[in-house]
């Protein structure tokens, strides 16, 4: 298996352009499975999950050509119904097929789905929406069985904002004649992207990116062309590396919008961050000061950048506190950060971070995609050097992470 190996301790300077988004990109694709018209997607990042997502709608019935970040999907035989376990277990994103599958065929059979190991992660909200639209559940062999005479409109409240089981209701309403009205829905810029994706195909989407969604579907959908939005994980995970390793870098196409409460907390770690016409720069001239986070749903501090951001809080100048408040058992990182000298205390939800003067290269290795990115971010910084082990799980997040630090100065290789 591949692993990275930095030579830390040196400040990354210079411009990176930001890859369009996965977290984007992923329902979009997917949701070319509520028509038979041909679609372009743009800036689609080349990266592990996007691959199975195209091997997913190619095992379903369409025809898929993608190259250079633009994916053309197409029909090419008659769809099926069912995703099956080979490839769901490998990216929990593939329950995603319900809605659109459900909408058009009243069938949808997926697999449970794996991905991360942080937390069960349930699907049982989006099946509880399902229901509030008139699709029957039930298992069978391991699969998770939704069927209808027809999917009707209607209002559906969450429990919790589920981004998977936002984006799964927008899909299934998008696809059936009448309003359906989601409440407490998810507001991450991923869902206004899919919301404006919709829309160009036929439903007319209101309210996407706020906490109540309104979608007018319709039962034919047709064609669309799309450019993804930059990926505001990447860019958090790239302005973390610079003010951790006290650079100065532009991020370019980075949306100041979609980070606020990042670039907040970076600001008061005493990093100097500007925004710029073509996106951001950031500049950490010294060690931060220690900050407290608490992830939440959007717009708060998100999740996927808890783990960078404690990579950063590793080398601050005092004590700092992280909640976890959106997943269980996403603290895997904190291990790995100290055997390079970190110092971190773990129960439940919380985390204690000591900050440190410097952190020690060590072999370590990732257990997930931010677990990994944090531990890129804390090699650049440490002195000496780091191997990494298991950088597939940052290959699934990150599209040619180690040429774009190299862009910076980075001292970053990949081996097998």
């Amino acid at each position: 298996m591949d692993f990275f190996v930095i030579d830390g301790g040196r400040p990354l300077r210079g411009a990176v352009r930001v890859s369009g988004s996965k977290n984007a990109a992923l329902p979009i694709l997917i949701s070319t499975l509520l028509t038979d018209d041909e679609c372009a997607i743009h800036n689609v990042p080349e990266l592990r999950d996007i691959r199975t997502t195209v091997r997913l709608l190619e095992l379903m019935g369409k025809r898929v050509s993608y190259a250079r970040g633009t994916a053309v999907v197409a029909a090419k035989a008659r769809l099926k119904t069912r995703a099956p376990y080979d490839l769901v277990k490998q990216m929990r994103a593939s329950v995603l097929v319900a809605g659109p599958l459900l909408a058009r065929f009243h069938r949808a059979q997926v697999a449970l789905p794996g991905g991360c190991t942080i937390g069960v992660r349930p699907i049982d909200i989006h099946l509880e929406a399902f229901k509030r639209l008139g699709a029957k559940v039930s298992t069978e062999h391991g699969d998770v069985v939704l069927s209808c005479d027809r999917l009707s409109p209607g209002a559906v409240r969450f429990r919790f904002p589920s981004v998977g089981a936002t984006e799964n209701l927008m899909m299934a309403a998008a696809g059936i004649r009448g309003t359906t009205v989601l409440r407490n829905a998810a507001r991450e810029p991923e869902i206004e992207d899919l919301g404006i994706f919709l829309t160009r195909m036929g439903a007319r989407v209101t309210g996407a990116g706020t906490s109540t969604v309104t979608v007018e579907g319709t039962s034919r959908l047709h064609g669309a062309e799309h450019w993804v939005i930059p990926d505001r994980v990447e860019a958090g995970t790239f302005l973390l590396a610079a003010a951790a390793t006290r650079g100065d870098v532009r991020l370019v196409g980075a949306k100041p919008a979609h980070l606020e409460a990042l670039l907040e907390a970076v600001r008061r770690s005493g990093a100097v961050v500007t925004e710029l016409p073509e996106g951001l720069r950031v500049r950490a001239p010294k060690r931060p000061r220690p900050v407290d986070v608490r992830t939440e749903p959007h717009p708060g501090f998100p999740t996927d950048l808890q783990a960078p951001w404690m990579a950063y809080m590793a080398l601050a100048d005092g004590k700092s506190k992280v909640r976890e408040a959106v997943f269980e058992n996403r603290f895997l990182h904190a291990a790995e950060l100290g055997r390079m000298g970190a110092r971190i205390r773990t129960g439940g939800e919380r985390a204690v971070i000591e900050g440190v003067p410097e952190l020690l290269g060590a072999p370590i290795m990732a257990s997930d995609i931010r677990a990994g990115a944090a531990l890129v971010v804390a090699a650049l910084a440490a002195k000496g050097q780091t191997v990494i082990q298991r950088v597939y799980h940052i290959d699934r997040g990150y599209e040619r992470l180690e040429k774009k630090l190299r862009a910076l100065g980075a001292q970053i290789r990949r081996a097998h």
